[in-house]
């Protein structure tokens, strides 16, 4: 089976089958991206790279991500050339290999895909992970002429237009954290937020709805229920995805985009750490 195939974008989602099918397949890099980075040392599939979201994708100094020439080498370090298909896997539940891949297709990387279910999956079925570091040989990726700002990213005072225009906004953080009532997840530290709550007008719909128990994505028609059936989206809305920091949303951006096929996603990657700091940013309770 090359990939699931009810999807509006089916190539973009593969088994674990699949691509222990293809684990010699030169035209393949696997990227394993997790919030644990010290997870990658511990196990991971034969060959896959490991890309630190932090450390590797982000701007040291300013809250932003990486310049087009940083891009550039940190694939040609990993001899990932803009022909090379990207398989990202990770752990929970692929939230951090979303982040990555959506990172990777914001300086315009196409060929990209991720494994159903993540690293637990892969696990769970007792396929094999080595500890070496998987070397590739050292390619040119040339600099991309940008990064896809404007097309997949969404800045503070383009949410803040939705939000007073009424557009399509989507809060895939947990209830509580909607609400109000808390300002992280309970497993996490607090970050830092000085105020609860959600951007006005935007729709509750946690990320984990979209997958079942075991990290896998559920169906296209269980998908379509959720975000057009109860939302009341079509395929050309232009959307809204935050969370607090980008990673969780960046989970429903794809389930979006390349699971149902919807055209204008962009991704809040500021998020709550940054709406639920600023100075006069309005807020809603529930």
């Amino acid at each position: 089976m090359t990939s699931l195939p009810s999807y509006a974008h089916p190539q973009a989602l593969v088994s674990t089958e699949w691509v222990a099918n293809h684990l010699d397949d030169p035209s393949l890099c696997l990227i394993e991206s997790n919030e644990d980075i010290l997870l990658y040392e511990t196990g991971h599939l034969p060959g896959a790279i490991h890309i630190d979201w932090r450390r590797d994708l982000q701007d040291a100094l300013i809250r932003d991500y990486i310049q087009p020439d940083a891009f550039a080498a940190l694939c040609s370090r990993h001899g990932i050339t803009p022909q090379t298909t990207l398989l990202f896997y990770g752990d929970k539940a692929n939230w951090w290999s979303c982040y990555a891949l959506w990172a990777f297709r914001l300086f315009g990387h196409s060929n990209l895909k991720i494994m159903d279910g993540g690293r637990d999956k892969w696990i769970s079925q007792g396929r094999p992970l080595v500890r070496d570091s998987s070397e590739r040989l050292r390619t040119h990726y040339p600099i991309p002429a940008k990064r896809l700002d404007e097309e997949i990213r969404a800045f503070y005072e383009q949410t803040l237009l939705h939000s007073q225009h009424q557009l399509p906004l989507i809060d895939v953080r947990s209830p509580g954290e909607f609400s109000g009532e808390i300002t992280h997840m309970p497993e996490y530290p607090q970050e830092g937020v000085l105020r609860g709550g959600h951007v006005p007008g935007a729709k509750s719909v946690p990320w984990k709805r979209a997958v079942h128990d075991d990290g896998t994505f559920k169906s296209r028609q269980d998908l379509e229920k959720i975000y057009q059936h109860e939302l009341g989206l079509q395929k050309e809305d232009d959307v809204i995805v935050y969370c607090r920091i980008g990673e969780r949303s960046s989970h429903t951006w794809f389930v979006l985009t390349y699971l149902l096929g919807f055209t204008r996603v962009r991704n809040y990657d500021g998020s709550w750490t940054e709406w639920g700091n600023r100075v006069r940013a309005p807020i809603e309770r529930l």
